[in-house]
């Protein structure tokens, strides 16, 4: 299905001095669509300083947990960090662990098993953590907000629970010290993830009490938490990435820079970096095996152990490349035979033996390759399922779940992303469910893929000007995408060249302008006939020593009038 490509209008007049701020005429227009309310909030915009993070104090309950965990270190209680195995929360546990390692206390670390026990504060991960570690205090991180039966149960046995977690809550809430800006309507502090409140945490430890600890060196940790868990880029988390990707590239950690090195990730770290080439080595371990290795990773101070490790991951993650691939290939087939895409306003897949640590990824590829919301369930021989949502704008996943609550054994989530449980033999009524469900929230436009144009421009107006400007919007992200700029009427300078077997060099040509372009993953499809139209972002490009202005194609057409 071909997506309407729609022009953003610009905005009137905000009262801002924009030629003051920015000296770009484009970039001003991009900015003043982002409604600032003063020019201070716009300069903080175009600066991210780490004093203008907030206080951490203004999180809900976090004044309480702070006292309770200064309270089990003076008492020397045995205390336990039981986290996620996803970025997010393997970040999140080495930052914490850190700082109470500085404070003089050594916590028990826990990572569940993805593939035997599930998320979270799961009955069998709970039970192996404490078979292990015995705990007085436990400490779950990025999981916890939904599981209120088990923690009643570590309650009963007298064992303490501190929950930070940024997941979105159920109707009943936990009874235990909770820290979770979705719990409070009021909270200005949503937007965070685990590790943005992991580091809250440890701001807020440090107030109350100081120690020998650089804080701000362990924002490398941070910014890889926050871009791979595709949080918004918003206020303090634009701060978090800002400064901790020029921390990252510049780590003292021997795993982070041995993992750098696996991954062909050079100075200045983009966030790209990180969504694409770091986050997915650390996902690796926690998404075929244990997170364990991912952890350790972020942990060591032995480079011989640090290189070992970075190529395990490497490793992995081309063998999850592998088992994504195969899966994605079999549920092309099943599509092929069930969705109707004039009916169906979601997709739901199962089958045996796709492996339950891909299936988001595969999820992520067909929603946005069809534009609905697609779960991805794999069943084990017992046919227990394990299943992986990803939605698309108007569509809050966890909504559309919830109405289908009696048929799932377990879930939870974001509005675009969440996991499931199931029973292979009620496969059938969820599915009907599902897409009822997701019917009732989408009208038919929203299910019409939309490409968004921030601004038309002619290839003349793409300049090294327009291009130092467009890096001050950085860090590009969820909350704050990459601008993507059109040029109509387009035409080819010179033929096509193929590179890498996927992919096509392009030299354009407007009104005697050329520009380089780079078209991702287009090599096997004809291109339309010419004029076209061109939608592409920009960056730097060095090539041969010489600095160039790269157009990295997002789409192409023949020439039409724009909505």
């Amino acid at each position: 299905m071909q997506p309407r490509w729609i022009l953003a209008r610009d905005d009137s007049g905000d009262g801002i001095s924009w030629p003051e701020l920015c000296g770009s005429d484009c970039v001003a227009r991009l900015l003043r669509r982002k409604r600032f309310p003063c020019a201070d909030d716009a300069r903080a915009f175009l600066n991210p300083r780490l004093s203008a993070l907030g206080d951490p104090f203004q999180l809900a309950g976090i004044a309480e947990v702070v006292e309770r965990i200064f309270h089990a270190i003076d008492r020397k209680e045995r205390v336990v960090l039981f986290g996620d195995y996803d970025v997010d929360g393997v970040t999140s546990l080495a930052l914490l662990s850190e700082l109470l390692r500085a404070y003089g206390w050594e916590a028990a670390l826990f990572l569940p098993h993805r593939i035997d026990e599930g998320y979270g504060l799961s009955a069998d991960g709970v039970f192996r953590c404490l078979k292990q570690h015995q705990p007085q205090l436990l400490i779950a991180i990025d999981c916890g907000t939904s599981s209120v039966a088990e923690i009643a149960s570590l309650r009963k046995q007298d064992i303490d629970v501190i929950v930070l977690d940024h997941h979105e809550p159920k109707e009943e809430l936990p009874d235990c010290l909770l820290v979770n800006p979705k719990a409070s309507a009021e909270s200005p502090l949503t937007y965070l993830c685990s590790v943005g409140l992991t580091f809250k945490l440890c701001h807020a430890l440090l107030k109350t009490r100081r120690v020998d600890f650089d804080l701000k060196a362990a924002l490398d940790l941070v910014a890889l938490g926050t871009v791979a868990d595709i949080v918004p880029l918003h206020r303090d988390n634009r701060v978090f990435v800002k400064t901790g990707s020029r921390v990252l590239a510049q780590s003292r950690r021997e795993g982070i820079v041995k993992l750098m090195e696996a991954a062909g990730v050079k100075s200045p770290i983009m966030p790209e970096d990180i969504g694409f080439r770091l986050g997915p080595r650390l996902n690796a371990a926690g998404r075929l095996d244990t997170a364990e290795k991912a952890l350790r990773l972020l942990l060591t101070d032995n480079a011989i152990e640090a290189e070992a490790l970075a190529q395990e991951l490497d490793a992995q993650n081309r063998e999850r490349q592998e088992v994504e691939k195969n899966i994605l290939a079999e549920a092309e087939e099943k599509l092929a035979m069930e969705f109707d895409p004039a009916t169906d306003a979601a997709i739901v897949l199962g089958a045996r033996g796709w492996h339950p640590g891909v299936l988001g990824i595969v999820a992520s590829r067909i929603s946005k390759k069809y534009h609905r919301p697609a779960i991805i369930i794999g069943f084990d021989e017992s046919g227990a399922g394990k299943g992986s949502g990803r939605s698309i704008e108007d569509c809050s996943l966890v909504a559309a779940l919830t109405e289908c609550g009696s048929v799932l054994e377990k879930f939870g989530g974001h509005e675009m992303a969440a996991g499931l449980a199931l029973r292979e033999e009620k496969l059938p009524e969820f599915r009907e469910r599902f897409l009822s469900a997701a019917r009732a929230q989408l009208c038919e436009d929203a299910l019409i893929p939309r490409l968004y144009l921030d601004a038309q421009l002619t290839l003349r107006d793409v300049s090294f000007d327009l291009l130092h400007w467009h890096e001050m919007l950085q860090p590009f992200g969820n909350g704050n995408p990459q601008p993507i700029f059109v040029s109509c009427g387009v035409e080819s300078a010179s033929p096509p060249r193929v590179f890498g077997e996927r992919h096509l060099g392009l030299k354009l040509k407007q009104n005697n302008w050329l520009q380089r372009a780079i078209f991702f993953d287009s090599a096997a499809a004809p291109l339309p006939p010419p004029p076209w139209d061109v939608a592409y972002r920009i960056r730097s490009d060095v090539y041969e020593g010489e600095t160039r202005i790269q157009l990295q194609v997002q789409a192409l057409r023949t020439a039409a009038p724009l909505d």
